[in-house]
């Protein structure tokens, strides 16, 4: 189960922030942006998986349920904000659960699998694991997190590089990714302590110390949760070495 869920969930991410445009994002209520969207999920499944069962099909028309019901929200007026954000983001995840649950041999009846094209199966999920635990930490991040702060946009700093808070936030998020897997969590300490103190003019204005603050625990929680998601997904795939938050005891 747990390497099909693994090549579901990297299929996901690619589907949704990496071949997903910000234009396709924007005209999402057209069919053909939707029946383009639905058939990148359907092929990242696929090769993902190296299958063409017809699980997929079920995996791409409740992706697109999930997406009409979104904008379906969106469209009568509750806005785009974080919560329509996350509420579809969980469905998602917790079909590609459900899925990996009612049919776990997806992956050992895929080409990647022992005894297909290749034998990937001692690598290749826990690789796509990883990759899609990055770039959802990352990038999935922005978008909650700018979500989040659209409300309290009056007290964002006025004088900043061009998306410079968003390379921060991705920079930020990835730093955390990275020590949780590296087993180092209280190096975050630092990092926080690191960006208090870059951060220290802010503290002179009540809005823009309070917006930062936000943000920034927004930016950390987001990248703490995905990171702790990863781990235990990945004990399931019964470990990597360096996926140890706490070392062994003697």
């Amino acid at each position: 189960m747990f390497e099909t869920l693994a090549a579901l969930f990297f299929a996901h991410v690619l589907a949704d922030y990496v071949l997903q445009t910000s234009k396709m994002v924007e005209t999402k209520d057209k069919f053909t942006t939707m029946l383009l969207h639905t058939l990148a999920v359907y092929w990242t499944a696929a090769i993902a998986l190296g299958s063409i069962d017809w699980p997929l099909l079920v995996l791409a028309g409740l992706h697109l349920l999930i997406d009409i019901g979104k904008t379906l929200w969106i469209t009568k007026g509750k806005g785009d904000g974080i919560k329509p954000y996350l509420v579809d983001q969980m469905a998602h995840i917790m079909s590609l659960i459900a899925l990996s649950a009612i049919f776990p041999t997806l992956w050992h009846n895929g080409l990647w699998a022992e005894g297909g094209f290749i034998n990937a199966s001692t690598w290749a999920p826990k690789l796509m694991l990883l990759c899609a635990g990055a770039i959802y930490a990352t990038r999935a991040g922005g978008f909650a997190v700018g979500k989040l702060m659209t409300p309290f946009a009056e007290g964002a700093p006025k004088e900043s590089l061009p998306a410079g808070g968003m390379m921060i936030g991705l920079l930020e998020r990835g730093l955390i990714y990275l020590m949780f897997l590296a087993g180092q969590p209280a190096a975050i300490g630092f990092l926080i302590a690191a960006k208090s103190v870059l951060r220290f003019d802010a503290a002179s204005n009540n809005a823009k110390a309070e917006y930062v603050i936000i943000g920034t625990l927004a930016s950390f929680s987001w990248a703490i949760a995905i990171a702790l998601f990863v781990l235990t997904l990945n004990n399931g795939l019964n470990g990597i070495p360096l996926l140890e938050i706490m070392p062994p005891k003697d």
